[in-house]
């Protein structure tokens, strides 16, 4: 039987994927990956707190990957294409994959924001997109390229050139 165990007993990953310049965007932002303890893969979901000023993501969709977030505690602000809107606790909101809706979390309040994101698991067919900055994330041109033939995921410009 498997045993529950506290999302606090989790170490958080504070680092980002993001390249340069754009790492700093997420910084104060850590991460406890929830699903991993479990093995699954079909969906993730993150514990996420967001330390004053610091942000989920880059204003950001996905190709195929659907997003759910939920405000656990503190207020953050919801940043789409469209504006902000202030979340608090037990407000949800989500995105479906495939729609070009920008959004991300933001905190600017003065205390701490966390709130859980829930997504589907498909790296082999989403691409992400960045409205506001030249850059993408997906997959490299040749999909042999990968391990056991699935393809690399990488940062390019939205032209598909090398960082």
């Amino acid at each position: 039987m498997r045993r529950p165990i506290a999302a606090s007993e989790l170490s958080p990953r504070t680092s980002t994927i993001y390249p340069e310049p754009f790492a700093s965007t997420t910084k104060g932002r850590a991460k406890r990956a929830l699903g991993d303890q479990f093995g699954l893969d079909q969906f993730g979901v993150n514990h996420t707190t967001l330390a004053p000023g610091s942000a989920s993501a880059l204003l950001h969709y996905h190709s195929y990957e659907d997003e759910l977030v939920y405000v656990l505690s503190g207020t953050p602000t919801l940043e789409t294409d469209e504006g902000k809107t202030l979340l608090r606790p037990g407000d949800v909101i989500g995105f479906k994959g495939g729609v070009s809706e920008g959004h991300r979390i933001i905190n600017d309040s003065n205390a701490p924001a966390t709130i859980l994101e829930i997504g589907t698991r498909r790296p082999d067919v989403d691409e992400v997109d960045y409205p506001e900055v030249d850059l993408r994330y997906g997959t490299n041109s040749d999909p042999q390229a990968g391990r056991d033939g699935v393809p690399v995921r990488i940062f390019t410009r939205k032209d598909r050139t090398p960082l």
